[in-house]
């Protein structure tokens, strides 16, 4: 017959687990110290870093990409207010802060040709070609981080991501998944068909006709136009935003 221990040999193992414990909270503690000095170290050396190489920061856009990516890394965001050491040391929140605007002005005058929806390669063109003596030193980085910005103006300005493009969007449209099956497959000829998307994506005619439906009430916004002038008396719809015929002759105007 097993004996029960004894309230000595209770209070032993309770002492014992308290000590563990200790020990556990100790070792924790430790550990978050030495975090905390080696991340206050990285940031040090990272303020260094961007006062030799602020010129680099600038005008590289490579060079700047790479920047930030160090600062993530230890939890610094350069953007993160215009006042304070980066905003003074390196200016690069009024350079994000202008890019935003700019960005904003060419979402809104290509708004008319495709419905709030632009192509992230055509929007960086269009800056560059706005700030025209500074047109390298913008990348598509660049704008992303300009854009991630501008969440702040309420819904609309993000980027979404249709097949292997990148679409900025500058409205509160919500696509859903076949909306964006649809853009997708309309890339290659910026229209599509409801045989070619019954064909390509092995939907039904139901299917393809409700979200094609679907897309026709955002016409409004300019995001999708239909084209019946065809011979083969098939309806095209067209999708500007994905066309390979650019917008560019709006800003231009």
């Amino acid at each position: 017959m097993r004996r029960r221990p004894g309230i000595g040999g209770l209070q032993t193992h309770a002492a014992a687990r308290d000590q563990f414990r200790l020990l556990g909270e100790n070792v924790a503690k430790i550990r978050t110290d030495l975090m905390k000095e080696q991340l206050a170290t990285f940031r040090s050396q990272l303020e260094d870093f961007a006062r030799k190489h602020k010129n680099d920061i600038r005008k590289n856009p490579a060079f700047r990409s790479q920047f930030h990516e160090m600062c993530a890394k230890v939890g610094v965001d350069p953007l993160a207010s215009n006042k304070g050491f980066w905003a003074e040391l390196l200016g690069i929140g009024d350079f994000y802060y202008e890019l935003g605007v700019q960005i904003v002005d060419i979402c809104l005058a290509t708004r008319v040709h495709n419905g709030g929806l632009i192509n992230l390669q055509e929007l960086c063109h269009l800056l560059r070609q706005r700030r025209k003596s500074d047109r390298g030193v913008v990348s598509e980085d660049d704008c992303l981080r300009a854009i991630s910005k501008l969440k702040v103006l309420g819904s609309g300005f993000e980027v979404i991501t249709v097949g292997k493009k990148k679409l900025v969007r500058s409205v509160p449209t919500e696509l859903n998944k076949d909306h964006n099956e649809i853009l997708e497959l309309a890339q290659a000829q910026g229209f599509v068909t409801v045989d070619e998307v019954e064909r390509r994506l092995s939907w039904s005619s139901g299917r393809a006709i409700d979200a094609l439906d679907t897309l026709l009430d955002l016409m409004q916004e300019g995001l999708a136009m239909i084209d019946d002038g065809h011979r083969d008396g098939r309806r095209r719809y067209w999708f500007p935003c994905v066309s390979p015929i650019s917008s560019s002759t709006a800003v231009d105007s």
